[in-house]
């Protein structure tokens, strides 16, 4: 996962459209539901943390960890902007989601952006989950989202080139795929250009995602203590189809 390193400092601009407000909204409308009365959150994969921070601002306490040192730079300086208050509820801790251990118990464990897809092998999938199961209670809510399986075999991915300018920066990334049926893994090849007004830069990043199916993810809930809640498409309440790709996944720990 240390790839995320390399393209950290363009991180937000690449995602600039990403809707984090409409996102955290949804998450927030989740815990209402499922769980009412939640105030703690343990996210995996925190990235730059602007999901985490919108879940403070929302009256949650989060605890963040990230395998990428660059990214958690990012978050630690959006949670020196906050007012005393809300740093207080909010910490960010290096951390794979494979084996860290916080010694806490949480309401809440929460994995976005498809954190739980990079967990390419079966080994890796069993880990996260572990993860997940430890840091809550009986009754605890886990939610995460990932690549749907028969979306994507049913999609087929794409080239795709994505241009963004924010006046100082000028990206144009092109993301080119192959799909490793035997693995349920696509792996995304990207190249990233990037210009400043008197510099130039070229990244190139390997991303290998893997694609999940509603019956492994229901074994791998068995075996490590939690019930399914409910299966969506992603900002959704419709249950998961060949129309979405990305899907998320609710769990209750037993």
């Amino acid at each position: 996962m240390k790839v995320f390193d390399q393209y950290a400092r363009y991180y937000d601009l690449l995602y600039r459209d990403k809707d984090y407000h409409g996102e955290a909204d949804f998450i927030l409308s989740l815990l209402r539901r499922y769980a009412p009365g939640s105030k703690a959150i343990f996210e995996m994969g925190c990235g730059t943390g602007i999901h985490a921070k919108m879940f403070v601002e929302a009256g949650h306490s989060v605890h963040g960890i990230d395998l990428s040192d660059t990214m958690l730079k990012a978050a630690i300086l959006r949670r020196e902007a906050l007012v005393p208050d809300m740093r207080e509820r909010l910490a960010f801790s290096p951390g794979d989601v494979r084996s860290y251990r916080s010694g806490r118990k949480f309401d809440v464990v929460l994995s976005l952006f498809h954190v739980f897809s990079y967990q390419n092998e079966n080994a890796d999938l069993q880990a996260a989950f572990s993860t997940a199961a430890t840091h809550l209670d009986a009754g605890g809510i886990f939610i995460f989202d990932y690549w749907y399986g028969p979306a994507v075999l049913a999609q087929r991915p794409e080239t795709r080139v994505k241009r963004l300018d924010d006046g100082e920066l000028s990206v144009l990334r092109i993301a080119e795929s192959l799909v490793y049926e035997q693995r349920n893994v696509v792996e995304v090849n990207y190249e990233t250009y990037i210009r400043t007004a008197d510099a130039a830069d070229l990244i190139r990043e390997k991303h290998c995602m893997r694609y999940l199916f509603l019956p492994e993810i229901e074994l791998l809930a068995e075996l490590h203590g939690f019930e399914p809640v409910a299966h969506r498409a992603w900002l959704s309440d419709s249950e998961p189809s060949i129309e979405s790709w990305a899907s998320f996944s609710i769990l209750r720990k037993k």
